[in-house]
C-alpha cells in the first residue's frame, strides 16, 4: 500500500505502521487521518498481520495536529475534523488485533491520544507526552480528555490538561500513562519482541481477551463477568482451546 504521510510494512505476522512528517514532527492533518484509517482497517482485516506497531519517523512520535490547518477553522469545521479524529482512533483502539505505541519521541496533543489509543504504550528514554491544547485555546480534540482521565485517573490528567505541561517519560511510567521506558536505541527491538511474543499466542485468545478487557472497563463488574465467561466458552468453540491445551500436554509447539 502506499501513502503519502506514513509508511507501512508486514513483518514477521508484525505490521509496521511509521507517521512520515518528520519535517513537521508528524503533525496530524486531514490526510494523515484518511492514511491511517487506510492502514488500520487494512491490518486489522489482513490475515498476515497478528500484531500491530505504530510509531514516528524522526524525533517525534506525532507532535500534535497541524495548527496551520486548524488555525481558521470554523466552529462547524472543528466539530467535524474533532469527530473524524475520534473515528479514526476508535477505529485504532477498536482494532481487534493488538497495538502497541513504540513512543520514540514527542507525543503531543494528538500524538498523545494516538497513543492513548494504543492497548500498550512503549517509551523511549527520549519521550515525552502531553496535552498541550490550552496552550493554543482549545482543549483534546481527538477523545485525550477520555482516554487519559480513564488510564491515570481523573485528578493527575486534570493536572496535565489543565498545566499543558509536558512529561518525562519516566514520569509517564510512575503515573501508568506508558508501560515501561527503554533506551532510544532498544526501543524498536523491545517492541518487536513484545509484538512477536503476543503472536505466538493463541489468536482468538487474544482477540477475545482484548474485547473483554475493553467492554468491561466501560460496564459493571458483574456485566464484565459475564463477558468473560461468554468469550472463555467462545475459546472452546473456536478449537483453539483444544488444539492449546493438547500441545501443552503433548509438550509441542500449538499449531494455531
Amino acid at each position: 500500500m502506499e501513502f503519502k504521510n506514513i509508511i507501512v510494512e508486514i513483518k514477521e505476522k508484525v505490521g509496521m505502521v511509521k507517521m512520515n512528517r518528520p519535517d513537521a514532527l508528524n503533525a496530524l492533518n486531514s490526510e494523515t487521518l484518511k492514511e491511517l484509517s487506510k492502514a488500520f482497517s487494512h491490518l486489522g482485516e489482513s490475515n498476515e498481520v497478528s500484531v500491530i506497531i505504530i510509531t514516528g519517523e524522526g524525533k517525534a512520535f506525532m507532535a500534535g495536529a497541524d495548527i496551520a490547518e486548524m488555525k481558521d477553522m470554523s466552529e462547524d469545521q472543528a466539530r467535524e475534523f474533532s469527530k473524524s479524529g475520534q473515528k479514526v482512533f476508535d477505529l485504532i483502539a477498536r482494532t481487534e488485533k493488538p497495538v502497541i505505541a513504540a513512543v520514540n519521541g514527542f507525543a503531543l496533543g494528538g500524538g498523545c491520544e494516538l497513543v492513548l489509543a494504543c492497548d500498550i504504550r512503549i517509551a523511549s528514554e527520549k519521550a515525552r507526552l502531553g496535552q498541550p491544547e490550552v496552550n493554543l485555546g482549545v482543549i483534546p480534540g481527538f477523545a485525550g480528555t477520555q482516554r487519559l482521565s480513564r488510564l491515570v485517573g481523573a485528578a493527575k490528567a486534570k493536572e496535565m490538561i489543565f498545566t499543558g505541561d509536558m512529561v518525562d517519560a519516566q514520569t509517564a511510567h510512575s503515573i501508568g500513562l506508558v508501560n515501561q521506558v527503554v533506551p532510544a536505541d532498544q526501543l524498536m527491538n523491545v517492541c518487536m519482541k513484545l509484538a512477536n511474543k503476543i503472536a505466538s499466542k493463541g489468536p482468538v485468545a487474544i482477540k477475545l481477551a482484548k474485547r473483554v478487557i475493553d467492554q468491561g472497563i466501560e460496564a459493571s463488574f458483574e456485566i464484565g463477568s459475564a463477558g468473560e465467561t461468554r468469550d472463555f466458552a467462545e475459546c472452546f468453540a473456536s478449537g483453539q482451546a483444544k488444539e492449546g491445551m493438547s500441545a501443552f500436554l503433548e509438550k509441542r509447539k500449538p499449531n494455531w
